[in-house]
């Protein structure tokens, strides 16, 4: 039997890369699952519904139960047809796995409103429209796991200022929703993944120096394998993470790791108002001693 035999799960971007890692390892774990995906390209363009389909082909193969859904879940109409093509066919809606994203990647001082606009719809606005439906399900229900995709991108990742504000915001909206749902038993988390796929492969080498890059078709079996993903996924969408609530995860390679929540660091108080001058003369001794240039890692 498997560990989330019983569940059934929605996945966006499941058609391809870690979504489709995600959506198979919880198929073999007994879930059914609807797997979203628009066929796209990196861009956001192309749209054909093969790579949901393949994947469905896939489970059903191995003897699992699955669905595909072609939807814009950057929508309030794809992200409300999503949910209910979960409940229609499968009775209800245990998990929602938001993956689904694009990449339009400009310097700041080059890119288009259009360029940002893309971006931060599909991946920020995705989250919100599945998210607003599954969880009014869930809380009916008292039962839910909400897993987000955001990045190590977030943390500022030069050339994709529309991809890190986007992947920045979702650990705001997992935050907000972790302290919202938690009293209806819903649990929300992040996740920051490290693996190739079509979207790395458009990273120049330059944006990783010293990093192997390793492309998507190579990726199977190393360390680099979307698949190394699939498990943490697997693991909070059981039963055994009931206790764990707003927070964030990264998973590469074969590595998982914990990031602290950002919290208040040091404070320069002073007794009235500042004035320049004082304010001048401490902030450098205090404050300036241990500032950093930003860096991605």
């Amino acid at each position: 039997m498997g560990i989330l035999e019983g569940k059934v799960a929605a996945v966006t971007g499941g058609g391809r890369g870690i979504g489709r890692a995600v959506a198979k390892a919880m198929a073999a774990q007994g879930a059914a699952v609807v797997v979203n995906d628009l066929g796209v390209s990196v861009a956001g363009e192309q749209e054909t519904s093969s790579p949901a389909d393949a994947v469905v082909e896939e489970i059903r193969k191995a003897g699992g139960q699955a669905s595909s859904n072609h939807q814009d879940i950057a929508t309030m109409a794809g992200g409300k047809g999503l949910v209910d093509q979960a409940i229609k066919e499968f009775g209800k809606l245990d998990i929602l796995v938001n993956i689904a994203g694009i990449l339009r990647d400009r310097m700041i001082f080059s890119m288009s409103e259009e360029e940002w606009d893309a971006v931060v719809r599909v991946h920020l606005k995705g989250h919100f429209c599945t998210i607003h439906y599954a969880s009014i399900h869930m809380r009916e229900r008292k039962s839910g796991r909400i897993i987000n995709f955001s990045s190590n991108a977030a943390f500022g990742a030069p050339g994709q200022p529309n991809y890190a504000a986007a992947k920045a915001g979702i650990l705001g909206l997992t935050y907000s929703c972790a302290l919202a749902l938690q009293k209806y038993n819903i649990t929300t988390n992040a996740i920051l993944p490290g693996a190739a796929t079509r979207m790395t492969d458009t990273v120049p080498a330059a944006r990783t120096p010293g990093a192997p890059m390793i492309r998507s078709e190579e990726a199977a079996g190393t360390p680099m394998d979307p698949a190394n993903v699939a498990p943490l996924v697997v693991f909070l969408a059981s039963d055994h993470a009931a206790g764990i609530n707003g927070q964030t995860f990264g998973a590469s390679g074969y590595r998982i790791t914990h990031y602290a929540p950002m919290q208040a660091y040091k404070q320069l108080v002073n007794t009235g108002p500042w004035d320049l001058d004082r304010l001048f003369r401490l902030f450098k001794p205090t404050f300036g001693r241990e500032l950093k240039a930003p860096t991605m890692f």
